[in-house]
């Protein structure tokens, strides 16, 4: 996986949201393990506590869950993974909404347009 960042927000922010995309995606499939934090941080070239914060933001999604004896694992509730899924499908919509709007393209416009994309 290849980690990127931005200075716009915090970098356990971004680990958190980038983990999830993994997850909505599938790399990450329901019920899977996911990498020790250590591991994680080292690919991500972070501080160790760093990804502790973002794996724990995951949980508190409902996107992960830890175990004691089996680690942190990708939730099995499909529901709450495909209200992620949802959820993040809207925001890029509303994105490509205000982008096309600032260039003087209507709602309406701006779906024909990405019809014609096909």
């Amino acid at each position: 996986m290849e980690w990127k960042f931005t200075e716009d927000r915090p970098i356990w922010q971004q680990l958190s949201q980038q983990i999830a995309r993994q997850i909505l995606i599938g790399v990450y499939p329901p019920g899977s393990k996911l990498p020790p934090v250590r591991e994680l941080a080292a690919q991500a070239g972070v501080n160790p506590n760093t990804m502790q914060r973002a794996l724990a933001q995951l949980e508190q999604a409902g996107l992960a869950e830890s175990n004691r004896t089996a680690g942190r694992l990708v939730t099995q509730d499909r529901g709450v993974i495909e209200a992620a899924r949802r959820a993040e499908a809207q925001g890029i919509i509303r994105r490509y909404l205000e982008s096309m709007n600032e260039l003087g393209y209507s709602p309406e416009e701006a779906v024909a347009l990405l019809k014609e994309e096909k």
